[in-house]
């Protein structure tokens, strides 16, 4: 009977182990960029050094913690084109783009730093300018790393490029958290992952010794 319940507490340890890995994911705080279509944002498929928007293009930064492009956090706030760029006037030769800030929220600033508001501006560019060169030309100071990664929009955040955060943040709105009300005890799928291992483990000793009374 042991060597039944062997695989069981071994195949018990390895959901353990595997719950343990999920709850302690990690995402990467940064810069996120977007395209405006119609009336809903899709992650842009090239960098803002290399992207050339059109005249009237809206387009969008998001400061955050995410695992990758698909749980990333879209641009809050007015997306419109004509409300954007009511007060800049077109200019032969240029092209206008519109642009959505989003610094995110205080549970994905960096420790120390309180994120800006969003804001909208519109760059009024050459016709051949870049997403990054109508950033530069209302929202700068931009900070770039040795690998092009756009790192912070007007000074925001002050340091810190893409680093790799553990998920110990705040939940977003809405999230449950009675699970995590002691701040810093283990979760309830890890201590249901204990207790299963326990039983098995019990279960396999009382066999043990019954075998052994029996000789």
């Amino acid at each position: 009977m042991i060597r039944r319940s062997a695989p069981l507490v071994l195949a018990a340890l390895l959901l353990l182990v595997a719950g343990a890995g999920q709850a302690g994911a990690a995402g990467y705080r940064y810069w996120s960029f977007w395209d405006r279509d119609g009336a809903s944002w899709t992650y842009a498929t090239e960098g803002p050094s290399t992207a050339r928007p059109g005249d009237g293009d809206v387009q969008g930064f998001r400061f955050a913690v995410s695992e990758d492009s698909g749980d990333a956090a879209r641009p809050r706030g007015a997306a419109d084109f004509a409300e954007i760029c009511a007060d800049t006037p077109a200019k032969k030769g240029d092209k206008r783009v519109a642009l959505v800030l989003d610094f995110g929220t205080a549970a994905d600033a960096p420790s120390g730093e309180t994120p800006p508001g969003p804001r909208t501006a519109c760059a009024r560019v050459a016709s051949d300018a870049t997403t990054a060169d109508a950033l530069a030309a209302v929202a700068g100071p931009l900070r770039y790393d040795t690998d092009a990664l756009l790192c912070a929009i007007a000074g925001y955040p002050e340091a810190g490029c893409g680093e790799q955060v553990s998920d110990e943040r705040e939940p977003a709105p809405g999230k449950d958290t009675a699970a995590d009300d002691d701040g810093g005890g283990p979760s309830v799928g890890l201590l249901a992952g204990v207790a299963v291992v326990a039983v098995l483990g019990a279960a396999a000793f009382r066999q043990a010794r019954r075998r052994g009374n029996g000789r």
